[in-house]
């Protein structure tokens, strides 16, 4: 396919789908490799990398094993990303793809309640729906989704004010289709390249606001994310600033992943840089 090839001609493509295919090998082998809780007692607290065989990548402040949390919290990046993006992003195509659709005060109304949205910060309000609805893991994924539909809304809204106008929508219209089978099954799927594109940016900021909420003690102390090893890394870091410096390097480079996969799948799919 012309698109594959065109995705893999880009070096900074390909380094992040081998950097995203590196983190999704270490969710799926880390049940194999650390069997046992992560956020179990493992050994004496604080060990620093490469002292100790067992412990590769050291100890926290509690004695659990670095390297488990960070295999675990692989997992639990990826979830978050990819749930939250699918949220997101449904929320974003239907509210989008309506007021495109309709335009007139069916799009004046959805726009102002997207830019109510927009008005506050993603992370303020994300404070606040944690702060009313609780800190489970779950409750975080929604709420990192539900903070994240307002720009793949706007991008959707622009593709369908482009395209509700064309030959084949309009030929749609003459042989009687309704309007849900021309949003849905006409016009949707020719808008759904830049926001599939888009996604890759909404699932890297998920991680970051995920990895934001653990590191202010926000997020589900229940389970073994990169943000809440970060979060109590900070009470030794001016010493043992290992700990935070790992689950840190962790996040950047899924992060960089995603966000170069995103970059290299614009390049290939968008036909104005094709060939440059």
């Amino acid at each position: 396919m012309e698109v594959v090839r065109a995705y893999f001609r880009s070096p900074p493509a390909v380094i992040g789908l081998i950097l995203l295919l590196v983190v999704i090998a270490m969710a799926i082998s880390a049940g194999w490799l650390y069997p046992r809780d992560p956020l179990a007692l493992a050994g004496r607290p604080l060990v620093w990398p490469f002292t100790n065989p067992r412990f590769p990548l050291g100890t926290d402040n509690s004695g659990r094993d670095i390297a488990a949390q960070i295999f675990h919290g692989a997992r639990i990046s990826l979830l978050i990303g990819g749930v939250a993006t699918i949220i997101a992003v449904a929320i974003g195509i239907v509210i989008g793809a309506v007021a495109g659709y309709y335009g007139g005060w069916v799009d004046n109304v959805l726009m102002r309640v997207t830019e109510a949205f927009q008005t506050l910060p993603n992370f303020l309000l994300l404070l606040v729906l944690v702060a009313v609805f609780g800190s489970t893991i779950g409750t975080v994924i929604v709420a990192v989704g539900v903070v994240s539909w307002p720009a793949p809304a706007r991008l959707t809204r622009a593709e369908f004010l482009s395209l509700r106008n064309r030959e084949f929508v309009q030929a749609g219209r003459t042989l009687g289709l309704k309007d849900l089978k021309l949003i849905f099954g006409e016009i949707l799927p020719n808008a759904l390249p830049p926001v599939i594109v888009y996604a890759s940016v909404v699932m890297a900021l998920s991680i970051l606001l995920e990895s934001a909420l653990a590191f202010l003690r926000l997020s589900d102390p229940n389970v073994a994310s990169w943000g809440n090893l970060i979060g109590l890394g900070r009470d030794v870091l001016r010493v043992q600033w290992y700990v935070s410096a790992i689950p840190g390097i962790a996040i950047l480079l899924t992060v960089l992943a995603v966000s170069l996969v995103g970059q290299g799948l614009n390049d290939a799919l968008n036909p104005r840089l094709k060939g440059r």
